[in-house]
């Protein structure tokens, strides 16, 4: 549904991307995971036709997204990191307004965005720019979808929000990959990567790695430990001098170490633990 090939894209002195190349398929929700400031907006809005590449191609459900931009328009939703609906309108101003942009209306195409927009209905008449950052979430992504496009492209959609509303987020994104949307959603949050059939770690605007988040984690190559202390940089900058450790990083309240070899060294609580996608991203970051 997807492909991208050699896709570069340049800001003066800044290589924002590249040469990335991924392929998404029909029916996915694939996950781009990295942090502010790696290329993922860039490379979103290539795809959604609002910026040119310098350099590579891209298709959208079969088409190219220089030459047939305006057709891929019309067939896909676009959700940008920053709330972009117009905050002087109500809810179902914004709704009616996005409707009719597509040559449809809310109530043609109600039952694709009845189990999100249900929950935001009791203040239809509510302004935008009054609603909680849970319910623009649901606005803009009822918006997105309301001329049923075939693929849906989620930039940052669960920055700022609350966790309760993060989990409502992805639970409607499965209901909406179980209708046959294609998904591309980008993310900072490392935990919401397992939530994706398959995710690319991306970093200065180059993958890293792609897989599904089960066999990235499956790969990691060493044995990994977590230690407690209540003076982790301490014990950071003492181990990152040990020439016995491999790696040492601070992850949460506690330190994750790699050894070289088996650990022989008297640290205090020192367990055995399972690496995340966090823990594959930074290691990935040291060996590329």
């Amino acid at each position: 549904m997807i492909q991208v090939r050699q896709i570069s894209k340049n800001y003066k002195n800044v290589q924002a991307l590249k040469e990335l190349s991924f392929e998404v398929q029909a029916g996915e929700i694939f996950g781009i995971i990295g942090p502010d400031g790696a290329g993922k907006t860039s490379l979103f809005r290539i795809l959604a036709t609002l910026l040119l590449a310098d350099s590579g191609s891209a298709r959208v459900a079969n088409l190219d997204v220089v030459q047939d931009y305006k057709k891929i328009r019309s067939r896909i939703g676009y959700m940008p990191g920053r709330f972009s609906l117009y905050q002087d309108l109500s809810v179902i101003e914004n709704l009616e307004l996005f409707a009719t942009v597509f040559n449809t209306s809310v109530k043609e195409n109600y039952d694709l965005i009845k189990d999100i927009y249900c929950q935001i209905e009791p203040f239809k008449d509510r302004k935008a720019g009054k609603l909680s950052g849970g319910m623009k979430q649901k606005l803009a992504l009822s918006c997105a979808l309301i001329h049923k496009p075939t693929v849906l492209f989620l930039d940052e959609p669960t920055t700022g929000v609350d966790p309760v509303s993060r989990k409502e987020f992805w639970d409607m994104l499965r209901k909406l990959k179980q209708q046959g949307i294609t998904i591309l959603v980008s993310t900072p949050y490392m935990d919401e990567a397992s939530l994706c059939d398959r995710i690319a770690l991306i970093q200065n605007g180059q993958f890293l790695h792609i897989d599904s988040p089960q066999n990235m984690v499956k790969q990691f190559p060493k044995p990994l430990y977590a230690m407690e202390t209540i003076e982790n940089y301490k014990w950071l900058n003492t181990l990152k001098n040990d020439a016995r450790i491999a790696s040492v990083y601070i992850c949460g309240e506690k330190l994750h170490l790699t050894f070289k070899a088996d650990p022989a060294l008297h640290l205090p609580d020192l367990v055995p633990v399972a690496p995340t996608i966090e823990d594959c991203f930074i290691h990935l970051m040291q060996y590329n």
